[in-house]
């Protein structure tokens, strides 16, 4: 039997806070993807995986020793409406493992079968779904965006009924945890202090270890999750990503990105943006993901408050409301700083100057992409040729060339405000931006292009060459270069992305 050397401590920890559940067996495990360098980092096996006895582990089929799989339990605001049972309805964590750096990774399930809280849903999960978790994953992670990340996806042999019949699949997916702001909503809406208590202690032992044992710690546990948060929707929003879904129940306390359903990557720009077929009123539209981060924050900070302010002294809840308050209040700074700094390596800046000017600076720029419906990732991209000194590219991206030459002037004179005017700054600052302007993205219709040809037809071919492409995504192989291009206008206004639940 093949080994994983578990250490379950939220089985071990947590009891009462889950249920115990295995997954259901499926007709014909095959191995569609295997991760081997996240294997390798998981001080797993990689070619005893990539074998018919890897195809029936990551199928639930047959379960590793020391495996405890158990469905956790959650609430979430779904859109704004408080859902107060929601839970892993076709997920199971698996185990825990220690990773070769020291790190506690979860191992989960997606897809595989029902359990107490599926709600009247069948858990299972389409191939389509789980192969998108893949490219979207490793495409964040090799952007340096926390993100969880798809071990594997193993079909199942048998249909999975949405609006039509697909071939069914099930994802194993890694994180640092599965902790989610629905976690702690669920027992605060039951009024069980005492597991509230345990799983907050539980996460600042696994997230925030210096915070175990000190005064304070809850509040600080928030702030904790308030930075992770703002940072995380900082890199978000500066490589155009929109997650389409941001439910309470899919916001992490780590601060990795969870749950790739109706995600999108945004090409020409405009913060209005929606790609998701559920998002009918906007509500988690690019531009908004700053502000729903903090509702979301203010949501966790209300399940929090009854271990802040344990009992009926009524001077202690107002002073703890107003520690929260602080902290969703702080919120904005918090991100703006986050979204800044990003933008300014963008720009090719290294110094901290006017931090109103540079803002300024940055959203002039990007009003001229939205006026002119410019493509966000190579506009980003062709800025770096121009600090090279090859204005062209950049230029070629307008259909008015001359509208970009004030913009260009201003910004040219910051950089020179900044290296003095060395004529060698240009090239060190083009490389510099290459460095965090990708040139590769998930392009939508690339994506569907891989999904479509491994759902209908069996072919990984496409998929295995766009994961290819995405896992190195600063360089300009020419070899990748049709995944570079935006897709024709008329697909990109009519593109929705779907749940697959």
């Amino acid at each position: 039997m093949l080994h994983i050397a578990f250490d379950n401590t939220y089985a071990r920890e947590l009891p009462g806070l889950y249920a115990a559940w295995k997954p259901a067996t499926v007709p014909a495990p095959a191995l569609l993807f295997l991760n081997r360098a996240l294997a390798d980092d998981l001080g797993l096996d990689a070619p005893a995986l990539d074998s018919p006895e890897g195809a029936a582990l990551f199928s639930g089929n047959t379960l590793p020793e020391g495996a405890e799989p158990l469905a956790q339990a959650y609430a979430g605001h779904q859109f704004g409406g408080f859902s107060p049972q929601l839970g892993d309805g076709r997920a199971l964590l698996l185990g825990e493992v220690i990773d070769r750096r020291g790190q506690r990774r979860d191992i989960a399930f997606k897809g595989s079968g029902r359990t107490p809280f599926s709600r009247g849903g069948d858990g299972k999960a389409a191939v389509g779904p789980m192969l998108r978790e893949v490219l979207i994953g490793e495409a964040m992670h090799a952007l340096g965006i926390p993100s969880t990340r798809a071990l594997a996806v193993v079909a199942t042999g048998e249909l999975v009924y949405r609006e039509a019949a697909f071939p069914g699949a099930i994802l194993t997916r890694v994180a640092a945890s599965h902790l989610r702001v629905g976690t702690f909503q669920f027992f605060a809406a039951r009024g069980e202090t005492d597991k509230l208590r345990q799983l907050a202690e539980y996460a600042i032992a696994r997230h925030d270890p210096a915070l175990a044992g000190t005064p304070g710690r809850h509040l600080a546990l928030l702030r904790a999750v308030a930075g992770r948060q703002a940072t995380l929707i900082a890199q978000w929003m500066n490589v155009g990503f929109i997650h389409g879904v941001m439910n309470t129940d899919n916001m992490t306390i780590s601060g990795e990105t969870i749950d790739y359903g109706p995600c999108a990557f945004m090409e020409a720009y405009d913060p209005a943006t929606v790609f998701s077929s559920i998002d009918h009123g906007g509500r988690y539209a690019y531009g908004n993901q700053p502000s729903i981060a903090r509702w979301n924050l203010a949501r966790l900070a209300e399940a929090l408050l009854p271990l802040m302010a344990d009992g009926d002294d009524e001077v202690v809840l107002r002073q703890a409301v107003a520690d929260v308050t602080a902290v969703i209040d702080a919120f904005p700074s918090l991100y703006a700083e986050a979204l800044l700094q990003g933008r300014r390596a963008k720009l090719g800046l290294q110094q901290a100057a006017d931090d109103s000017g540079d803002t300024t600076l940055a959203e002039d720029w990007l009003a001229l992409l939205q006026q002119h419906g410019v493509d966000f990732t190579l506009a980003w991209r062709r800025l770096a040729d121009a600090a090279a000194g090859d204005g062209n590219p950049l230029h070629s991206l307008f259909t008015e060339p001359a509208a970009l030459s004030p913009w260009l002037e201003r910004w040219r004179g910051r950089c020179t405000r900044e290296d003095g005017g060395d004529g060698g700054a240009g090239l060190a600052r083009a490389t510099r931006m290459r460095q965090v302007n990708p040139w590769l993205i998930p392009r939508n219709h690339r994506v569907e292009e891989a999904l479509a040809a491994a759902s209908e037809h069996g072919d990984l071919t496409l998929l295995e060459r766009l994961l290819a492409a995405l896992r190195d995504p600063y360089d300009e192989d020419p070899a990748f270069a049709r995944y570079a291009e935006p897709a024709p206008a008329q697909v990109s206004a009519g593109y929705q992305t779907f749940c697959g639940t």
